[in-house]
């Protein structure tokens, strides 16, 4: 008998594909299920023991405990090289046979198979591996995670998707959903696309400590140089402040952020003795301008890291831009909020009937 299996993918990158598959994929082991998990093709090489395999993959593997080595849960990964071998080639590309084998690998002795897509609905035609052909070959239903954007986007976005997919679809989650848009969300989108047959499986709030970084991810993302001693580089940066104003307007501010970071210049002592004053996690002093030893004291005192970059304050507010709100759960709080937050919002008995799961 043919696996269960369900394809996860979204409409756009960072839509919480990830996060989804390993809060489904908990829940399932929670209950007894066997579970399996394959990412068919990915964009994001990532070299594990020599071997090239997927970023996502390998953190799924370690947080599922699966068996299977990373790169064999990430048979198809497009690097600059692949792509280039693929243009200059005049013979037709057929990877599927490499993905089904790959699909029995990881489904050996499970009960299901989590596979996750790519990060838009666009991504594997340059391999041959689209989302709805790979779906459709291993047999896979699709749960589309689609993130919340405006309210004409968020039914363009189901509607489009919905016309790539047709039967293969089995339903939709509607994720990062702000409290100002809930009521559009629930009373009118979902009751809409019920009347047309499109499922919803479960709508999430916006939860700003989700999109947080961590002290060590800013860190790299900056190439900073930590000026404190014993760093938490795992605390978490839910906010972000420039402190590039009097001292009166930065403390009215800083007391309405919690845990955040604060920008501001290696030279203004005011605002760095400001931002301590609140709940602030580090300080990222630009310019790589030294802030007074009684800045540094005063920080470790209160657990503070202090990141110090050579960049101006517009650079460096731009780098933590590029990657805010994109992290993956590689923190343990975050996706234990994450699967709390599933568990609260989702239809789990109306999902395992898509995927003909006992009760």
């Amino acid at each position: 008998m043919k696996i269960k299996s369900i394809y996860v993918t979204s409409v756009e990158r960072y839509s919480g594909k990830t996060a989804t598959c390993l809060a489904l994929a908990r829940r399932l082991q929670a209950e007894g299920y066997r579970v399996g998990y394959l990412k068919p093709v990915s964009l994001q090489p990532f070299m594990v023991s020599g071997h090239i395999a997927d970023e996502d993959a390998h953190f799924v593997k370690e947080m599922l405990k699966l068996d299977l080595p990373s790169w064999e849960l990430s048979p198809v990964v497009i690097t600059p090289e692949f792509l280039r071998e693929r243009l200059r080639s005049h013979e037709p590309i057929n990877l599927m046979d490499k993905v089904v084998a790959a699909s029995e690998r990881a489904a050996m002795g499970k009960d299901i198979l989590l596979l996750e897509g790519g990060a838009s609905l666009r991504e594997g035609y340059v391999a041959g591996l689209p989302t709805a052909l790979v779906a459709e070959t291993l047999g896979s239903n699709v749960l589309v995670v689609v993130k919340y954007r405006d309210e004409v986007r968020l039914m363009d976005d189901i509607l489009a998707t919905y016309d790539r997919l047709r039967n293969l679809m089995c339903g939709f989650l509607i994720n990062r959903v702000p409290a100002e848009a809930s009521q559009y969300v629930q009373e009118l989108v979902v009751p809409a696309l019920e009347r047309q047959g499109l499922s919803v499986f479960g709508v999430l709030p916006e939860q700003r400590g989700l999109e947080a970084l961590t002290v060590g991810d800013l860190v790299r993302v900056l190439d900073a140089q930590v000026l404190t001693r014993s760093p938490n580089y795992q605390a978490l940066v839910e906010t972000l402040t420039v402190g590039a104003m009097t001292v009166e307007s930065a403390l009215s501010r800083f007391r309405q952020q919690a845990n955040k970071a604060v920008i501001t210049g290696g030279d203004r002592t005011d605002i760095q003795l400001a931002a301590l004053e609140t709940s602030t996690t580090c300080l990222v002093l630009t310019g790589n301008l030294h802030p007074s030893p009684l800045i540094v004291k005063q920080a470790e005192e209160f657990g503070v890291a202090i990141l110090l970059v050579p960049g101006n304050t517009m650079e460096t507010i731009e780098s933590i831009e590029r990657v805010f709100g994109k992290t993956r759960l590689g923190h343990a709080d975050k996706l234990q909020k994450f699967e709390q937050l599933m568990s609260e919002h989702v239809d789990y008995q109306r999902l395992y009937h898509c995927l003909s799961l006992e009760d």
